[in-house]
């Protein structure tokens, strides 16, 4: 155990002040988070009730129920329910509006700051200018615009409207933008010129230029100067109404509970990305859940989660307004100039709640930082971890280098249901190398192959036996729910599995090993490939690492293939290879000891960090580069050029390229 609550943490937490309010509205009486949690999954229409109840979501129209039928797909929560998340979103102006809601903090311009009544001012003028260009309900707006108030306001204008939004960050290629929008037909488009990332000047001119070529329903463009300050300024046009006037005539559309807020995409590594829609009413629930009781953040509380536009935590860090919190936002290259960057930002802001990928802890761990003897981080008493698996190391090294008093999150969902499914929370005690807990109204399970519960310590596939009111309203365009079916429940039937290896210990804690269709499977020896990473990567001359289990048909073990990026100045040496060999065959197993080690310039990972296991095994089995991956949606699209390359030399030695 690395960190434990205070004594009194139940009782001074949010999460304790939400079980008093369901004891003292004829719901049980909840003594601790075990209690509250196996209530969520006993009783979910009492408990989503009760959240939305003690969270303040009030409903222009009032529910004939809580939920329609607890069938998977199909469920209807709240049906008659009407509401519109702008409008709960800005709910905070009343109460507070010279306090802040929006820090921006961005390399590219002098930093920004909003008070919940400039935030609800500019938001009305924007929806102001947006109905003027024909914007209403249903209609789509996409925002290829960095993590900025801009975005923000204009996504916040957008909800109220009862208008569709989905963005992209300006780091997405034009094939990764168009693939997802050419899906949802939209009829305004938000776009910067460029940006800066650290000291790199972006321009994102021509880019912008075939994206509108290629989106024939647009029928407004508004351009924000954020490269080039004197350029063509079409935001403060969109803006430019007395505020007097935008006030009056500000108004939220009153929309059923399902209504669509927002399209969220899969990451498209392989075909087209999914085009996931989330309702209004299943976002506000869940955000204001998780934020509040998981997170304990409120009014006074600052947020931060570093995260482009094109990634489902951005839409996490904004819901931070759901529960009066202040959103510290931040656009650049979080290495620039060094990796101390977000920990500045943490300090300066005076931050609560500070969330980072696993791997930019990893990173900062390599490069030996002392973020909590550099900085003043008193503020600073969570900080939370996603985007891939948390190694023991990581948990060690943030207690030591970033404070033991900081609870350690690593969280675990997807931007399918637009959140996590297990996760923190501020009354349970955290374990070195373990998510600590599911999360409120998450059955989150795992199962055999026969769809029998694994014990605790048994791995399975990571499925989820109820529905959760932010799973998708659908996929746009599956009109009879097909493609929604098959990317979720075919496995199991009525259940939700969502294609990760997990691990529940006997405390109720979890680890994730990785993606279920990436295991190393040998010799009947089944391993995630997490477990192979926090192994290699902990070698000082490794930077990073893909590995790929091809399958033998004729039921041998197959080939095991390790790729290698190695930090500047190392060599992929004999003597290398061989403490690679030792070090997996004493901390996994012998059978897990790679046939292949070799090395790349760059391992290929998407946007958001994840890596292309699934893509690159495809590779090796034949599949052309353009088919297995979208360029466009990688952070190096050279690295699947590199891939490719490595291949053709492996074909030219005759089959194995071993070292």
């Amino acid at each position: 155990m690395i960190w434990e609550p205070a004594a009194d943490a139940w009782h001074q937490s949010r999460l304790g002040d939400f079980a008093r309010h369901v004891g003292s509205t004829g719901g049980p009486t909840l003594t601790d988070y075990e209690e509250t949690l196996r209530w969520s999954f006993e009783q979910p229409g009492a408990f989503w009730r009760s959240v939305a109840d003690w969270t303040g979501v009030r409903f222009h129209s009032p529910p004939s129920e809580t939920r329609a039928s607890s069938e998977m797909p199909g469920t209807r929560w709240f049906p008659g329910a009407t509401l519109n998340h702008a409008e709960l979103a800005l709910r905070q102006a009343s109460l507070t509006p010279d306090e802040t809601a929006i820090v921006s903090v961005s390399q590219s311009r002098a930093r920004v700051v909003l008070s919940w009544a400039e935030l609800t001012d500019q938001v009305a003028r924007c929806r102001m200018g947006l109905v003027e260009r024909g914007v209403g309900r249903g209609d789509r707006v996409v925002a290829y615009l960095p993590n900025i108030a801009e975005t923000t306001v204009a996504f916040l204008a957008v909800a109220s409207l009862g208008a569709i939004w989905s963005s992209c960050a300006p780091e997405f290629g034009v094939r990764a933008v168009t693939d997802r929008w050419t899906q949802v037909e939209p009829t305004l488009l938000l776009t910067v010129d460029g940006y800066w990332y650290g000291s790199k000047h972006i321009d994102r001119s021509s880019h912008v230029a075939q994206i509108l070529d290629a989106l024939p329903s647009l029928e407004h463009v508004v351009r924000l100067p954020y490269l080039d300050p004197d350029g063509d300024d079409g935001w403060s046009t969109l803006l430019d109404h007395d505020p007097g006037a935008a006030a009056a005539a500000m108004a939220f559309e009153s929309v059923p509970f399902d209504h669509p807020l927002y399209v969220l995409f899969s990451s498209g590594t392989t075909g087209l990305p999914k085009p996931i829609v989330h309702g209004h009413g299943g976002i506000t629930l869940e955000h204001a859940k998780a934020l509040a009781l998981h997170y304990d953040l409120g009014p006074g509380d600052r947020f931060t989660w570093f995260t482009t536009t094109g990634w489902m935590m951005w839409n996490f860090l904004t819901s931070a307004a759901l529960v009066g919190a202040t959103a510290v936002l931040f656009d650049g290259d979080p290495g620039a100039p060094d990796l101390s960057t977000l920990w500045r930002l943490a300090a300066d802001e005076e931050v609560d709640v500070v969330g980072v990928s696993a791997p930019f802890v990893m990173a900062c761990r390599k490069a030996d930082l002392h973020p909590g003897a550099e900085f003043d981080l008193s503020h600073l008493r969570h900080l939370g971890s996603t985007g891939a698996p948390l190694p023991a190391e990581g948990f060690e090294w943030i207690h030591d280098e970033v404070g033991a008093d900081v609870q350690i999150g690593s969280l675990s969902g997807g931007t399918d249901v637009c959140t996590g499914f297990v996760g923190p929370a501020p009354t349970v005690p955290v374990r070195v190398g373990e998510i600590s807990t599911r999360m409120l109204g998450c059955d989150v399970q795992a199962f055999r192959p026969d769809g029998s519960r694994c014990a605790p310590g048994e791995t399975g596939e990571l499925v989820i036996t109820q529905p959760m009111p932010s799973m998708p309203v659908g996929f746009w365009g599956d009109d009879d729910g097909s493609r929604l079916r098959s990317a979720y429940f075919e496995d199991f039937d009525g259940v939700w599995t969502h294609g990760d290896w997990i691990t529940f210990t006997d405390t109720g804690g979890c680890i994730i090993t990785g993606r279920s269709d990436a295991t190393l499977n040998r010799g009947g020896v089944r391993l995630g490939t997490s477990d192979f990473y926090t192994v290699v990567e902990s070698l000082p001359d490794v930077a990073d690492s893909i590995v790929v289990h091809l399958e033998d048909r004729e039921g041998g073990p197959g080939e095991l293939i390790l790729l290698l990026a190695l930090v500047d100045g190392a060599e992929l040496s004999n003597e290398l290879i061989g403490e690679i060999r030792r070090q997996l065959r004493t901390e996994l197993s012998p059978r897990h000891v790679p046939d292949t080690i070799d090395q790349i310039p760059t391992v290929p990972r998407t946007l958001s960090g994840k890596k292309l296991e699934v893509p690159v095994k495809a590779m090796l089995l034949g599949t052309p580069a353009a088919d297995a991956a979208s360029r466009d949606s990688l952070a190096d699209p050279a690295a699947l050029d590199a891939i490719t390359a490595w291949i053709g030399q492996r074909a030219t030695s005759g089959g194995r390229h071993q070292r």
